[in-house]
């Protein structure tokens, strides 16, 4: 969709142009169907960055958006605040005051307002209609090569790592923390990864994200990322963490020990994963 947006402002000189609300109007309602966010602010803005747009709007989501009438934000934010000339949207876009306005009414507006509008079709991967809902449900049970064909991209998260409270280095593996900043996590569980920003190429390692049950309770969720054989420095790095395979769910075990020692399995997992995947890139 970014893709064609941008071939078409550029067919008609135009700045290719992205609307985002921060934070999702889902999560400023509140309740209990939040949606599990599968971006940061960061990373959407770096696949846009990618995608080849030129200016990304934000929209500071607040009870003054909640309220305004879909008239007002399309004559006040996009046609007087950003000019608009032709707008692309999905198929099933609502927005507005109690998501009052759809494609029609964007449409009759554009006869008033010059501009002309274009509603993106529904798009399939393998038969199946992609769709953040389809991409949730692919993430939640582990399933990283059907989210890669949603997405059109391996899944990852992305952030600064930031000092965490050392059990990693005390068990013997110590790991690159990264705060997630969800009420709701997209995946949890162990996970083979790839590591990119420490090095000119990415490195392997095994992730755990999740509340980490063994530790104590209550705490806020996490992605902590054991980076294999590397001993470079770590903080303050902003890393990107791509998900290539669930290793098992996340559990709670007796005492550190065992953990310890499922760690060390997980790690030789991994690397068996890591043998069989580059053995395949050489073989390719």
């Amino acid at each position: 969709m970014l893709i064609r947006l941008v071939q078409h402002a550029h067919a008609n000189q135009l700045r290719a142009v992205a609307v985002t609300f921060e934070p999702h109007p889902r999560e400023w309602f509140g309740g209990d169907d939040i949606p599990a966010r599968l971006s940061s602010l960061r990373d959407k803005l770096t696949v846009m960055r990618d995608c080849g747009i030129d200016h990304v709007h934000i929209c500071t989501f607040n009870q003054t958006l909640a309220n305004m009438p879909a008239e007002v934000f399309v004559s006040r934010l996009l046609v007087q605040g950003l000019h608009m000339r032709h707008l692309l949207i999905g198929d099933d876009f609502r927005f507005g005051h109690k998501r009052s306005g759809d494609f029609a009414l964007l449409q009759q507006l554009g006869q008033q307002y010059h501009y002309d509008v274009m509603a993106m079709n529904s798009i399939l991967a393998d038969g199946e209609r992609i769709s953040s809902t389809a991409l949730r449900d692919a993430l939640r049970q582990g399933d990283l090569q059907r989210a890669r064909l949603l997405a059109g991209r391996p899944f990852s998260i992305s952030g600064h790592i930031v000092h965490g409270d050392k059990r990693g280095r005390q068990l013997g593996f110590p790991t690159a923390n990264l705060n997630l900043n969800r009420r709701k996590l997209p995946l949890s569980g162990v996970f083979a990864v790839q590591i990119h920003g420490l090095e000119p190429h990415p490195l392997p390692g095994v992730a755990n994200v999740g509340m980490r049950p063994t530790l104590q309770s209550g705490l806020q969720p996490r992605l902590e990322t054991h980076v294999l054989d590397y001993h470079g420095h770590l903080y303050g790095a902003i890393i990107q963490v791509e998900f290539m395979l669930k290793l098992r769910d996340e559990q709670k075990f007796a005492d550190l020990e065992a953990l310890r020692q499922q760690i060390g399995i997980d790690i030789e997992h991994a690397r068996q994963f890591f043998h069989r995947f580059t053995t395949g890139l050489t073989h390719g």
